[in-house]
């Protein structure tokens, strides 16, 4: 136990220097901007966080198409970072001091705020589990490591999406090269806290703070915070887009221009780390353009929303002809995919469709609450998550890709649990006349509350112990869960550490994290399954022979079919065996290097 307290705090430690970090650059720009007319001070803070975490983003670009992103210029960033925030520090403090909370925590605010802390507590442990997860470990990880290596932006065709564009896995790159990828999850999980933080302090501004607990609770419960994706701080640069552009339709001309620009960045910042978040883009310009048409706002605007995010649709566009690229091919030509490619990966995301949480369902019944119609702030937020479901619903249908939307619904679907408990208990009434007169609806509503806490206290005790079980602080222990939990693992380290040549991996891509740095193999793209695995033994061993491959390796699953094809064993020989995979040496590679 005390090792994982050890390691908890080092990683807790190196997550704070890096938000103070943060929240110093982040700081030192908005107060250019001045105060939003509505002031929250904590809200504030949040957005300056999430600035701070976009000019750090934007100075390792540059560094990296420089050629420079090392351990040093990492260090150099964060120590200056850190010395901004200790000067801004004092002057911060006092605007805390003065903050009206307004009114008293009531008993019910109170319990609201246990609620949310007891679904954040397990979100405390389960950033420190060593990485697991699918697309973590199939190319947001290695393209991170490849970064942090190469010390550049480089364009590697081993990887599924060599083309995509990756800002927030410049930070990934920042955690390998001063920390772990245990680190790499704190910095995926800080999105998650930030934008729950942020949720929650909407909702006080514009609803109450029960419903913000709840709103904020919503979300929290939905995010994964044990991985190294992407979606989260997705979420995250689109909320603060969002908040910012309301500090814009609320202030004066003369200031209105600088909130838009922050929210043009937040969303250059989103659009330069995932191609979904593009989907925004036709709903804000709507929004901005029924009060702001002057050509030199939106020039700054546009100027503000293309420095985070210009670099990776360029290149894309200069090297390959598709500035969306692989997403673009059928417009703009195909390059390292081919038709039956993009025919695949559309057909894994209509496999992959299904429903969201039920947790933010409601959200279709907000439009009757009375914050639609009291609350412009509102108003606004159920329009963009009306937008936001019906561009998910006519494109992907995948619960993944409305990520970015699910802050802001997570807080509307609490009003919509409003109206429906409000149906609740007019029926109960109704049923029950006499619990009316006795007080019935009061008294059970606080006997509700203190079992509803009781019930959510044991879950988050478990789901915490079962968080604590996943932290590997030795290397015994990280490998003992890496086996257990990453299919392949122990071949694809065995490989890492004793292959001399090329290895072509065979549906094992949730494992290539941990296995040679590069190997190849995929579903799609120029290593391709489909140009290796339907040949003839004799010719399949020749084929990746010739091109430098010494091994190939695959899970159980495939032995069957591809290893009792007549003449294997003349081509391939049994190299290694462990936990549910294979690895076979190509034998003709062998024999192009016998003396």
């Amino acid at each position: 136990m005390l090792q994982k307290l050890m390691f908890a705090a080092a990683h807790y430690a190196a997550l704070a220097i890096f938000v103070a970090g943060c929240w110093g650059f982040g700081r030192v720009v908005q107060s250019r901007m001045g105060s939003p007319v509505r002031r929250d001070v904590w809200l504030e803070t949040a957005m300056a966080t999430a600035l701070g975490v976009g000019v750090f983003i934007c100075a390792f670009q540059l560094l990296g198409i420089a050629g420079a992103f090392d351990t040093a210029g990492v260090l150099l960033l964060a120590a200056i970072g850190f010395a901004v925030a200790c000067v801004q520090f004092p002057a911060w403090r006092r605007e805390v001091r003065a903050f009206d909370p307004g009114l008293p925590l009531s008993w019910v605010d109170k319990a609201g705020l246990v609620a949310l802390a007891l679904v954040a507590l397990p979100t405390l442990l389960a950033p420190l589990a060593p990485p697991a997860a699918f697309d973590e470990l199939m190319y947001h990880l290695p393209y991170a490591r490849e970064v942090a290596q190469s010390g550049s932006l480089g364009i590697h065709e081993w990887l599924r999406y060599p083309w995509f564009p990756y800002n927030y896995n410049l930070l990934y790159a920042a955690a390998l090269l001063i920390g772990d990828d245990v680190l790499a999850h704190f910095l995926n999980a800080l999105a998650g806290w930030l934008s729950v933080w942020m949720v929650y302090r909407l909702g006080v501004l514009h609803l109450n703070r029960v419903l913000g607990c709840a709103g904020a609770a919503i979300w929290l419960g939905m995010g994964d915070y044990s991985n190294a994706l992407i979606d989260t701080g997705v979420a995250l640069f689109v909320l603060a887009a969002c908040t910012a552009l309301w500090w814009w339709r609320q202030s004066p001309p003369e200031q209105g221009p600088r909130w838009l620009a922050l929210a043009a960045f937040f969303l250059g910042l989103a659009a330069g780390s995932k191609y979904q978040a593009l989907t925004f883009l036709p709903l804000v310009a709507w929004f901005v353009i029924r009060r702001e048409r002057r050509p030199g706002v939106w020039a700054v605007a546009l100027l503000c929303f293309l420095v985070p995010c210009i670099y990776w649709y360029a290149r894309n566009a200069v090297m390959t002809g598709d500035p969306f690229n692989p997403i673009g091919a059928k417009l703009f030509g195909f390059s390292n995919w081919n038709l039956a490619d993009y025919k695949n990966q559309l057909d894994d995301v209509r496999i992959h469709a299904a429903f969201p949480s039920l947790l933010i369902w409601p959200v279709v019944l907000a439009p009757l609450s009375k914050a639609w119609r009291r609350s412009p702030a509102v108003h606004a937020a159920i329009i963009f998550c009306a937008y936001s479901v019906l561009v998910w619903a006519l494109t992907s249908r995948y619960p993944r890709y409305l990520t970015a939307s699910f802050p802001l619904i997570a807080l509307i679907a609490v009003l919509g649990w409003q109206v429906l408990l409000g149906w609740i208990v007019a029926g109960l009434r109704w049923l029950l006349p006499v619990a009316g007169r006795v007080g019935w609806p009061a008294r059970a509503g606080s006997l509700f509350v203190v079992v509803f806490l009781a019930a959510l206290a044991a879950v988050s005790v478990r789901h915490t112990a079962r968080a604590l079980t996943k932290v590997s602080p030795t290397p015994e222990t990280r490998e003992a869960f890496l086996r257990a939990n990453v299919p392949g693992y122990a071949v694809m380290n065995y490989l890492r550490e004793h292959a001399t040549g090329r290895v072509y991996q065979i549906a094992l891509s949730e494992a290539i994290y941990y296995g040679p740095n590069p190997i190849w193999g995929d579903a799609l793209g120029p290593w391709r399954y489909t140009d290796f695995l339907p040949l003839p033994p004799a010719e399949m061993a020749r084929k990746l022979a010739a091109l430098g491959f010494e091994a190939i390796v695959m899970p159980y699953t495939m032995v069957p079919q591809i290893t009792t094809k007549p003449g294997f064993d003349d081509h391939f020989a049994l190299m290694y065996e462990k936990d549910g995979a294979k690895a076979y040496r190509i034998l003709q590679y062998k024999n192009d290097r016998a003396p």
